[in-house]
């Protein structure tokens, strides 16, 4: 497959995440989250979405224990508003650059 078109496959997925987070997720442990980008494996079946939590450490894996809950959900989004044939299964990843940028 062009990484072209798996680019803008990644690219569609991370808006897709990102909106629903923003708008549609109702959990208190997800606050202060934003989607940096999102790796897709070449048969689209697998994406890793890089997240960057504001707060200390505990708030972060907090977030991210939230984001693993609400793998299903967020794929059932990507499912209704991409068209591709398979919905890829989400794995959320703490991206820390970030945060390693404020340090520096």
């Amino acid at each position: 497959m062009s990484t072209r078109r798996l680019e803008k496959a990644a690219e569609a997925i991370r808006a897709v995440v990102s909106m629903a987070i923003l708008a549609d997720l109702n959990d208190p442990r997800i606050r202060d989250v934003t989607v940096t980008y999102v790796e897709v494996s070449p048969d689209l079946r697998h994406a890793k979405v890089h997240v960057s939590v504001m707060g200390d450490e505990t708030r972060q894996r907090l977030s991210l224990r939230g984001l693993q809950s609400a793998a299903g959900f967020l794929q059932a989004k990507i499912a209704e508003r991409i068209e591709i044939r398979y919905t890829p299964r989400l794995n959320f990843m703490l991206d820390q650059g970030v945060k390693r940028s404020i340090e520096v």
